[in-house]
């Protein structure tokens, strides 16, 4: 019955003329999309970022996260480690495996506005880009629900990777590094053995529109 359900989903997809299904656990995207653009959202660091600006990475490791979470908090050290990981394979010569890893917070609560963003990346020494989106458009054009919710992107920016950083909020029962392992296997050009697996962490909090959408 599960199979049959699915298909009659995808089947409704291209009746509606739709680009793709939504993935397992991602109510936009699917493993293959195209990555959503975005366009000059401010950084922590006083210059605005665009989706082209990382466009000499071989892969991109995109996070929604801020700074109100505990979860999001909790895993602040462990990108944090994986980005400077990333960056000392580059440092050794392999310029051809560089990796970009941005953060996007949107929400708007007064915790995790700009000038507290800037604070914390200071306090913290984020080795990554942190980038704020008033508009919470890249956040609902990725389908993020959650904080931290991470995405992979590979070097024609499609998506091979959604879902948690690892498989355990725990860093000490660790098994499995999703992030990571999708990360290499970009740059080993291998199949990413797992691709999607169910966001852990606080819901982002948009905005209501009108008629409670």
């Amino acid at each position: 019955m599960k199979i049959a359900w699915g298909l009659t989903v995808c089947l409704a997809c291209l009746g509606a003329m739709s680009p793709a299904c939504a993935g397992e656990f991602n109510q936009k995207l699917n493993i293959g999309d195209q990555a959503p653009n975005f366009q000059k959202l401010p950084g922590t660091d006083g210059k605005a970022y665009s989706l082209e600006d990382f466009k000499q990475a071989r892969a991109m490791v995109l996070v929604f996260t801020c700074n109100s979470c505990p979860y999001a908090v909790d895993y602040e050290e462990r990108l944090s480690t994986l980005t400077r990981r990333l960056a000392a394979a580059v440092a050794k010569g392999t310029r051809d495996r560089e990796v970009a890893v941005v953060a996007i917070n949107c929400n708007l609560v007064e915790a995790d506005s700009l000038e507290e963003m800037r604070k914390r990346a200071t306090e913290q020494q984020f080795p990554f880009h942190y980038l704020f989106d008033e508009s919470q458009q890249t956040g609902k054009q990725y389908g993020a629900l959650r904080t931290p919710e991470f995405f992979v992107l590979d070097a024609e920016r499609r998506v091979v990777y959604m879902g948690a950083f690892d498989d355990n909020t725990d860093a000490s029962k660790v098994t499995r590094e999703h992030v990571a392992l999708a990360v290499q296997a970009v740059l080993d050009g291998k199949p990413i053995e797992v691709a999607e697996t169910p966001p852990i962490g606080c819901l982002i909090r948009y905005k209501r529109e009108r008629g409670g959408r």
